[in-house]
């Protein structure tokens, strides 16, 4: 099989796509054969050693594909040859086949396009996540999305709109806005021409309900002075590459909550949870109250570019890398 793999840490232009074994699944695993994999944040971290999770090279970046199962290991219950599925790793979903516990593994209604289904895992699961269980955002309040063009940021966009939030949605660019519009957002705010925290205050009428940052830098702390009273800020991931230091006094005169989001681990730890949220995703998607909106298809050779095209900040929408 081919797969593009990092040899050693570094940016994305030292990947190489490589001839390697067909992988076997062993007990508790399925065999993919890939369809699509999703390109995301994660994956510019991880083969740079920066990310949660530090394997050691070589190594296959790649955190969620789509594709059909081609064979079963051992004491694997609920899934057959045959069967479309989706599946959420930590890493080596840029292959042409890859091994994955059932238990990371879903099955794809009939009628999902594949590439949409590597698309629509982590980005919508996540932000679902980050809405519901962590921020319990609830129908008529303010949700503000830093990033908003981005992959997470505008699935967070739609799952706002869906849960009946009003929606400003942030980004750096008026054609980045132009897509949050098209897509649900009721205001906009470009942050490079605009004073954020100021917008934010005047569109929210007084104060933020919900803050939803995947960026991170100098944005955070200028979002957190939009606060307002009992807010949740909800704490993503840091894109523009700076992990901020916010002033706790801001968290006290608000009486707003900073709440982290790491849905990589509450997957593992409550996986029938995340079940109900892939569950309750597809029911929307399949109502069209959510549309996953692919920027680019990447064939497996250009992988790397897709990574960088993300870390420049290229990208609107979702990336994904296809076999076909």
């Amino acid at each position: 099989m081919r797969a593009v793999v990092c040899e050693e840490l570094g940016p994305p232009e030292n990947l190489k796509v490589v001839e390697l074994p067909d992988p076997e699944p062993g007990k508790g695993e399925i065999l993919i054969d890939v369809a699509a994999a999703g390109v995301n944040f994660p994956d510019a971290l991880i083969i740079q050693g920066l990310y949660q999770f530090k394997p050691n090279p070589p190594f296959s970046p790649g955190g969620e594909v789509s594709g059909t199962v081609s064979a079963i290991g051992d004491g694997v219950e609920g899934f057959a040859v045959g069967d479309r599925v989706v599946a959420g790793l930590a890493w080596g979903g840029f292959a042409e086949k890859v091994v994955a516990p059932a238990d990371k593994a879903i099955k794809v209604p009939e009628g999902v396009d594949m590439a949409v289904a590597a698309s629509f895992f982590l980005a919508y699961a996540t932000s679902l996540y980050a809405l519901d269980d962590r921020a319990g955002l609830k129908e008529g309040e303010t949700l503000a999305v830093l990033g908003a063009a981005g992959g997470v940021g505008l699935a967070a966009v739609q799952l706002g709109k869906a849960m009946g939030a009003k929606v400003i949605a942030c980004a750096s660019t008026d054609d980045k806005l132009a897509l949050c519009r098209e897509h649900g957002a009721d205001e906009t705010i470009n942050y490079r021409e605009e004073d954020l925290k100021q917008r934010l205050k005047a569109l929210s009428g007084g104060g933020v309900d919900v803050l939803y940052d995947p960026v991170g830098g100098e944005l955070s702390e200028k979002a957190l002075r939009a606060m307002g009273w009992g807010g949740r800020f909800l704490v993503i991931g840091f894109a523009a590459g700076d992990i901020p230091k916010i002033p706790l006094n801001l968290v006290l005169l608000k009486s707003c909550q900073v709440v982290g989001v790491f849905w990589g681990m509450a997957i593992v730890r409550d996986p029938a949870r995340h079940a109900e949220h892939v569950a309750q995703l597809y029911t929307w998607l399949q109502e069209g109250k959510i549309e996953p909106h692919l920027d680019h298809r990447y064939p497996l050779e250009e992988a790397p570019a897709a990574i960088r095209a993300l870390m420049d900040r290229k990208a609107k929408g979702k990336l994904v890398v296809t076999m076909d």
